[in-house]
C-alpha cells in the first residue's frame, strides 16, 4: 500500500473495535497480521471447522494481540451477541468451493445467504453504526461476455456457490440503502500466497498447484492450458480491504479486484515450476462435473476501485509466487496435516 494511503489506514483503524469473521482462514489471517502491524487489534471469529480452511498456525506470533471466539456464523445467537460495539466488521466467513456447493447446495445456502442475513440482521438490531466489509467473488459473473469484466457486466453464475455468493451481496446491498447499515462488497478474482489452504483441490486450483509444485508432483491441467486468469498476492487484497473499510465514498458500492498481468493456466504453472526448479504438468481432458461449470477465460477491470479508493495491485506475480512458494517450503507441515 502506497505510503500516504498506509498512513490514512493507521490513524483511522487506531483504536478501534475491529471484527473479522473467518479471521483464521487464509484471507482473515492475513488481514489479522496486518490490522496488529499497524497497531490495531482484531477479534476473530471461526468455526474451524477443518474443510473451510481455518488454522491456528495462521496466526502464530500475533497471538498475544488478537482475541479469538470459535463459532460458527450460522449460529444467529452468537452473531447478535458478537457483533456488539464492532466499529468495523470484516465479513470474510464463507463456502469458497464451487464443487461442494453442487453437491451439497443446502449448506452452502446456509453459510453463504442465510447466516450473512443473520449478520447483517445482528446489526441492523445491536450495532447499526458498524461498517461491514464483505468479500464476494468473481465466480457469479459466471461465462464472460467480454475481457475484462467490469462491474456492468450481467451476473450470470454457472454454479450454487455463484448464485449463493451474489445474494449475499445483494443483501449486504440493500442494508446499506435501506437500513442505513455502512456496508461495501469485494468480488475477490483469484487470491493466492502464505496461510491458503492446500490440503485438497475443492477451495480452487491456486492452493493445490503450490502444493503439487513444493512436493514435485504432476499437475494435472485440465483442457490445453490455453484459459485465461488473473490473480492477486493476498497483500494487495487485504490493502483493498483496509482501504474500503475507511472509505466513506466505498459505502453502498461493489468493486471488481484484478491482477495486472492475466497469464494462460499452462503459463503460470510453466512459471511455478520455474521459480521452484521442479515439477510438471500434464494436459487432461476436463472431467465432465468440472467442464460444467468452467467459465473458459475471465479477468477482470479493476478501474473502479482505483479511481475510487486509489487502489491498484503492487504485487507482480513472479514476486508474489517466490513468496509463496517460500513460504510453504518453510511450513509445509502445518497445511498438510503430515
Amino acid at each position: 500500500m502506497k505510503r500516504d494511503l498506509e498512513r490514512q489506514v493507521r490513524q483511522q483503524l487506531a483504536g478501534k473495535a475491529i471484527m473479522i469473521t473467518g479471521g483464521l482462514g487464509f484471507i482473515g489471517s492475513n488481514l489479522a497480521i496486518r490490522l496488529a502491524s499497524l497497531g490495531a487489534s482484531a477479534f476473530i471469529v471461526d468455526s474451524l471447522i477443518p474443510a473451510y480452511g481455518g488454522n491456528l498456525f495462521n496466526i502464530s506470533g500475533i497471538e498475544h494481540k488478537i482475541r479469538i471466539n470459535i463459532a460458527d456464523v450460522r449460529d444467529q445467537h452468537s452473531m447478535a451477541y458478537l457483533v456488539r460495539d464492532k466499529d468495523f466488521i470484516f465479513n470474510l466467513a464463507g463456502q469458497v468451493s464451487h464443487i461442494d456447493s453442487m453437491e451439497d447446495p443446502f449448506t452452502d445456502l446456509e453459510i453463504n445467504v442465510t447466516a450473512q442475513l443473520s449478520i447483517l440482521e445482528a446489526c441492523r438490531k445491536n450495532n447499526p453504526d458498524a461498517k461491514i466489509i464483505y468479500t464476494s467473488t468473481r465466480q457469479l459473473y459466471g461465462k464472460p461476455e467480454y475481457l475484462p469484466v467490469d462491474e456492468r457486466h450481467p451476473a450470470r453464475p454457472t454454479d450454487a456457490n455463484g448464485v449463493n455468493k451474489l445474494a449475499g451481496e445483494l443483501y449486504h446491498m440493500l442494508y446499506d440503502a435501506v437500513h442505513g447499515l455502512r456496508a461495501v462488497s469485494l468480488r475477490l478474482t483469484n487470491t493466492f500466497g502464505p496461510r491458503q489452504l492446500i490440503k485438497h483441490s475443492r477451495q480452487g486450483f491456486m492452493g493445490w498447484f503450490i502444493r503439487k509444485i513444493i512436493e514435485n508432483s504432476e499437475i494435472q491441467l485440465f483442457g490445453d492450458g490455453s484459459q485465461i486468469r488473473d490473480f492477486n498476492y493476498v497483500d494487495d487484497v487485504v490493502d483493498a480491504l483496509l482501504l474500503a473499510a475507511v472509505s466513506e465514498k466505498a459505502n453502498g458500492q461493489i468493486f471488481n479486484l484484478g491482477g495486472k498481468e492475466p497469464v494462460s493456466l499452462k503459463q503460470l504453472v510453466e512459471l511455478m515450476i520455474e521459480i521452484n526448479r521442479g515439477g510438471s504438468y500434464r494436459l487432461v481432458p476436463f472431467p465432465a462435473e468440472k467442464l460444467r461449470i468452467d467459465i473458459g477465460s475471465f479477468y477482470g477491470k479493476y478501474a473502479k476501485i482505483n479511481e475510487a479508493l486509489g487502489w491498484e495491485p503492487e504485487t507482480p506475480l513472479r514476486e508474489g509466487l517466490e513468496k509463496t512458494i517460500a513460504f510453504y517450503k518453510q511450513n509445509l507441515d502445518h497445511y498438510t496435516g503430515n
